[in-house]
C-alpha cells in the first residue's frame, strides 16, 4: 500500500548516532556536575563519545539492527537489542578502562559506563519500538475513511492464537475487520484486555454477545479446541446467520506456526475432533531421525501425510514409493518444497511385482518402512476380488519379503477396523495382511507391527467429499441406512498417532488407535449441510439408499476375548495374542489365495477367506451394489 508507513534504516542509524552522543553526555551529567565535566573530565568524555560512535554503530550493524523492519518488531528483536547493546557496552568499557590505565586521560568516572549501558538499552530499544508504535498508528490513520464497511469480529479464545488474530486485525486496517471482544472460559481472563480488546464473556454467552455487540463474523482461535466447542459456535452462528472461520487444528499445525493467514472456513473435521494429545518426541525421534525411511502408497491420502510428518523428524532420506506417477510426483514436489534440505527419492513401482520391489529395496536399503499401499474402497473391491487379493495380500507379502531380505529393522502396516469380523473383501484382505506382518515379526524377532484405525475424514473416495459434491449439486445426499455409524479421525491426527505407535513397536503388536465414539453417518450429512449454510430436509434432502454388500451397520476395532495393554500414550492400545492362522499354514493359505486370484476364481477366494478368518462373513456381491452411493 502506498499509504503504509515505512522508514529506511539509514535514518535509524542516524538516530542511533545522535542517541549515542546523548547517552554518553547524559551519563556524565547524571554522574558529575557540569563544571567538573569541563574542568577535569572533558578528555575522557571526548574519547568515550568517539569510541561509542565507532564501536556501538559497528556492533549494531554486525548484529543486524539495520536490516530489520522495526514496524514488525517482537520480543525476538527486543532480545537482539539487549544483546547488541550489551556487547557494544562491554567492548567500549574494556577500551575505556585500557586507555585510562595507560594514562590517555587522567580523570574517568567508571560508573558512567553502567549508566551509559542502561541508557543505551532504553534509547536503542525506545527508538525502534517507538517507530513500531508510530507505524501502527499511522497505518490506522491511513486506513481511516476506508472502513465504512468495517465488520465487527468476535474472537473465540483469548490464548496465543487469539492474541495473534487480534493483533493482525488491529494492525491491518485494510482488512475492515474490527475485533470487539474475546470469549474465553478461563475465569482469570474475564474483563482483562489483549491489545486493548476486552475478554467480555464465556462461550455460553455467544448468542447474547453476537446480538449486543452487533457481531458480523466469528473467528475460532483455539487450534486445540474440541469438537464440542466448534459445534456450539457453529450452531450459534447458524442461528444468527453470520459467517465463522477457524484456525487449523493442532495436528494440521504440526511443524508450522499459528498464522492468521491460515484462517479457513470451519470444516466437518473441526466438529468431530477430540481433545488433542501430545506425542513423545524422544520415542518417535529414535525411530525416524537420521534413518532411511520408505513409505509405500506415498501418493495416497495417508501416505502423503505420513511423508509430511516424517519429514519433520529429519530422516537421512525419505523414499516415496507408489504405483501412480502423478500422485508420487505431486507428493515429491510438496515435500521437496517444504523441506528443501531433505534428501527425497521417488520410486515408481507396483507392490505386486516382487522383483521390482526387491530392486528398489536393494537400491535404497531403507531402515524403516511404513506400508500404506492398499486397495481400500469397500464396494469397488467386492467386484474386483482378484485384484484386491493381489494388491493387499501379495503386495504385503512382497514388502515383508524385501524387508526381511534387506534387514529392515522396523515395519509398520497401516490397517483398518474393517479387518475385524470382516464382511467385505477389503476387510478380509487387510486381515490376512495383518497376519502376515505379525507372523513375520514373531519368526524374525524384528520390530514389525500393525496399526489399526477406522475411517479418516477427507481421504480420497471417502464419504465427506462425496457428500460435498452432492450438496453442491443441490442434493439429495444419499446415506445407506439411518443407523449406519463409523469411527472417524482426521488424516493428520491418525498419522500423528501412527508415528507414536511406531515408536512403541518391539515386534508382533497390533496397535489400536482410540477413535472415540462412532458417529452416525446421517448426523455427518446433516452437519455438512448446515456448514454449507443450508437446512437439512428443507434445502437439501437426505435419502436412504440401503446397505450395500460388504458393509456393516457399525465397525469394530478389536476382537472379543483379546487382551489389551495400555501404552504410555492414552490414545494407543496394544492388542496381544497370536493369530490362529500362522506359520506354514498361513503361508500355504496365502499361496493358495494368490493362485486363485491369478486364475480368476473369485468365488473360491470368498469361500477360502470365510474358512480361514475368524468370524468372517463375506458374500458374493452383485454389480448393482457398487452403484449405490453412500
Amino acid at each position: 500500500m502506498k499509504n503504509k508507513f515505512n522508514i529506511r534504516n539509514r535514518y535509524v542509524l542516524i538516530g542511533d548516532a545522535i542517541l549515542v552522543v546523548v547517552s554518553v553526555l547524559s551519563a556524565y551529567i547524571l554522574r558529575l556536575e557540569l563544571i567538573e565535566i569541563f574542568s577535569n573530565y572533558y578528555l575522557s568524555l571526548l574519547w568515550m563519545i568517539g569510541l561509542s560512535l565507532v564501536i556501538k554503530i559497528t556492533v549494531y550493524f554486525l548484529f543486524g539492527l539495520y536490516r530489520r523492519m522495526w514496524i514488525y518488531a517482537s520480543m525476538k528483536e527486543l532480545r537482539l537489542v539487549l544483546v547488541a547493546v550489551s556487547v557494544a557496552s562491554a567492548l567500549l568499557s574494556a577500551l575505556m578502562l585500557l586507555l585510562f590505565r595507560n594514562r590517555y586521560f587522567i580523570s574517568f568516572p567508571r560508573s558512567v559506563l553502567i549508566i551509559d549501558w542502561i541508557q543505551s538499552i532504553i534509547f536503542v530499544g525506545g527508538l525502534r519500538y517507538g517507530l513500531r508504535m508510530f507505524a501502527e498508528d499511522w497505518n490506522k490513520i491511513s486506513g481511516f475513511g476506508k472502513n465504512a464497511s468495517q465488520r465487527n469480529v468476535l474472537i473465540i479464545g483469548a490464548g496465543d492464537a487469539g492474541e495473534l488474530v487480534a493483533k493482525e486485525l488491529l494492525k491491518n486496517a485494510q482488512l475492515n475487520l474490527k475485533p470487539v471482544g474475546f470469549l474465553d472460559d478461563n475465569p482469570d481472563k474475564f474483563k482483562q484486555q489483549i491489545h486493548g480488546v476486552p475478554v467480555i464473556g464465556k462461550l455460553r454467552d455467544i448468542s447474547k454477545i453476537i446480538e449486543s455487540k452487533m457481531v458480523n463474523e466469528v473467528i475460532i482461535a483455539i487450534p486445540s479446541g474440541s469438537g464440542g466447542v466448534v459445534r456450539s459456535v457453529s450452531d450459534a452462528c447458524h442461528r444468527s446467520h453470520i459467517p465463522f472461520r477457524t484456525m487449523p487444528g493442532l495436528y494440521e499445525l504440526l511443524g508450522g506456526k499459528v498464522s492468521v493467514s491460515r484462517l479457513r472456513e470451519v470444516d466437518i473435521a473441526d466438529l468431530l475432533q477430540r481433545e488433542p494429545t501430545n506425542i513423545d518426541d524422544k520415542v518417535v525421534g529414535e525411530v525416524l531421525k537420521a534413518k532411511k525411511v520408505l513409505v509405500t502408497g506415498a501418493g495416497g491420502s495417508i501416505g502423503i501425510e505420513l511423508c509430511r510428518q516424517i519429514a519433520r523428524w529429519e530422516p537421512s532420506e525419505l523414499i516415496l514409493l507408489g504405483h501412480g506417477e502423478n500422485s508420487i510426483f505431486e507428493a515429491y514436489l510438496e515435500i521437496n518444497e517444504n523441506y528443501p534440505n531433505l534428501k527425497i527419492s521417488a520410486s515408481i513401482a507396483d507392490i505386486r511385482d516382487g522383483n521390482r520391489i526387491e530392486q528398489e529395496f536393494s537400491k535404497f536399503k531403507p531402515q524403516v518402512v511404513f506400508h500404506a499401499a492398499a486397495h481400500k474402497h469397500v464396494p469397488l473391491m467386492e467386484n474386483n476380488i482378484e485384484d484386491c487379493i493381489l494388491n493387499n495380500i501379495l503386495g504385503t507379502k512382497n514388502i515383508i519379503s524385501s524387508c526381511l531380505n534387506h534387514d529392515v529393522k522396523k515395519l509398520v502396516l497401516i490397517s483398518t477396523d474393517k479387518a475385524i469380523r470382516p464382511v467385505s473383501m477389503m476387510g478380509a484382505s487387510k486381515r490376512l495382511a495383518e497376519m502376515l506382518v505379525l507372523d513375520a515379526a514373531i519368526n524374525s524377532k524384528r520390530a514389525y507391527s500393525v496399526v489399526r484405525f477406522g475411517n479418516v475424514l477427507g481421504s480420497r473416495g471417502s464419504v465427506v467429499p462425496l457428500f460435498k459434491r452432492q450438496i453442491a449439486h443441490g442434493g439429495p445426499v444419499t446415506v445407506t441406512h439411518p443407523k449406519m455409524k463409523r469411527y472417524f479421525m482426521t488424516i493428520p491426527e491418525a498419522v500423528h498417532l501412527v508415528l507414536q505407535a511406531a515408536g512403541f513397536g518391539k515386534g508382533g503388536e497390533t496397535f489400536i488407535l482410540n477413535m472415540g465414539q462412532q458417529v452416525k453417518i446421517v448426523d455427518l450429512a446433516e452437519d455438512l449441510i448446515k456448514l454449507s449454510g443450508l437446512e437439512p430436509g428443507r434445502d437439501i434432502d437426505i435419502v436412504f439408499s440401503g446397505i450395500r454388500k460388504g458393509e456393516k451397520l457399525s465397525e469394530d476395532l478389536w476382537n472379543d476375548g483379546r487382551h489389551f495393554n495400555k501404552t504410555s500414550h492414552p490414545d494407543i492400545y496394544s492388542e496381544q495374542g497370536q493369530e490362529e492362522l500362522c506359520g506354514g499354514a498361513l503361508s500355504e493359505a496365502v499361496e493358495e489365495l494368490i493362485d486363485m486370484a491369478e486364475a480368476g476364481s473369485g468365488e473360491k477366494i470368498i469361500n477360502k477367506l470365510n474358512k480361514i478368518i475368524p468370524n468372517a462373513e463375506i458374500k458374493k456381491s452383485m454389480i448393482n451394489d457398487i452403484l449405490k452411493i453412500n
